[in-house]
């Protein structure tokens, strides 16, 4: 029997009666699913699985998303494998990839070497940060569009020494416009949906505006109601929502971390209304 064990009051359930070695059935899958919703992200525990049965399980919820720009994209295993993350990116708060043309639906992460201390990643809930703003502000917001753009993100990571070209992923993912608010496709639920990582302004606003608007927003997430924090342990893996969550790698750590990614598209009765016919 699946059972769904609430960390935080406003995020984070563990879950536990499940097998991730098996297949599982339509039930099942309709059950986690529900949960995954519910709470946003999903954590469980000792699930020591191999690759094949990561992405099989993966598989039940969406299609496999392979970013271009990664080494390693003819796998649909994403490799993170540091010793020294600080500046990387994960390290401030986001939603994954928002500068594709349809962001990606999910991710799930699994644990595969632990430095001896450090390296927990929080997620946030951002449907509960929209709800937390004044009405006059949500409103505002709710006739913003924002502008995404790939380029900071990676000129930090050439800067750590990654083999990038950067003209190339710029030329295949140019900047894009996107609704501040975003509308879960399932829930109807409003997310805030700008992030540190890839929202570069605001388009209706001058700059002055921007300039008081934007950081506010982007930093409203940091809320520590809004959070969850999870001590990762060896088979351990998450599963998030990314349209209505945020995520936060904490860079605290010099001893090899490595884990093991795989993220998901939204099968197309999932997707917003905006993108079904993009």
């Amino acid at each position: 029997m699946i059972e769904f064990k609430q960390v935080t009051k406003h995020i984070g359930a563990e879950v536990s009666g499940v097998d991730l070695r098996k297949p599982l059935s339509e039930g099942e899958v309709q059950e986690i699913r529900q949960g995954w919703l519910k709470y946003k992200v999903l954590f469980f525990r000792d699930q020591h699985i191999t690759d094949e049965e990561h992405v099989r399980f993966a598989e039940n919820f969406g299609t496999i998303n392979h970013p271009a720009f990664k080494k390693d994209s003819g796998s649909p295993i994403h490799i993170l494998d540091q010793t020294d993350p600080k500046g990387e990116g994960g390290d401030e708060w986001h939603s994954d990839n928002t500068f594709e043309p349809i962001p990606p639906m999910g991710s799930l992460l699994r644990c595969i070497h632990l430095p001896s201390v450090g390296g927990d990643t929080l997620w946030a809930n951002a449907c509960m940060a929209y709800e937390a703003l004044s009405p006059p502000i949500q409103r505002l917001c709710d006739e913003l569009t924002a502008i995404h753009d790939i380029t900071a993100s990676m000129k930090k990571a050439i800067s750590k020494g990654h083999d990038f070209d950067l003209a190339e992923i710029q030329a295949k993912w140019p900047p894009i416009e996107r609704p501040v608010v975003r509308v879960h496709a399932e829930t109807g639920l409003k997310a805030l949906f700008v992030n540190r990582a890839s929202t570069t302004r605001l388009v209706q606003l001058n700059d002055r505006e921007n300039e008081a608007l934007l950081p506010y927003l982007i930093d409203h997430i940091r809320s520590p109601e809004f959070q969850v924090r999870l001590n990762w342990r060896p088979g351990t893996l998450a599963f998030w929502d990314n349209r209505g969550t945020q995520h936060y790698a904490v860079a605290d750590y010099t001893e090899r971390r490595r884990m093991h990614r795989v993220t998901i598209n939204a099968f197309p009765e999932h997707l917003d209304p905006e993108y079904r016919d993009g």
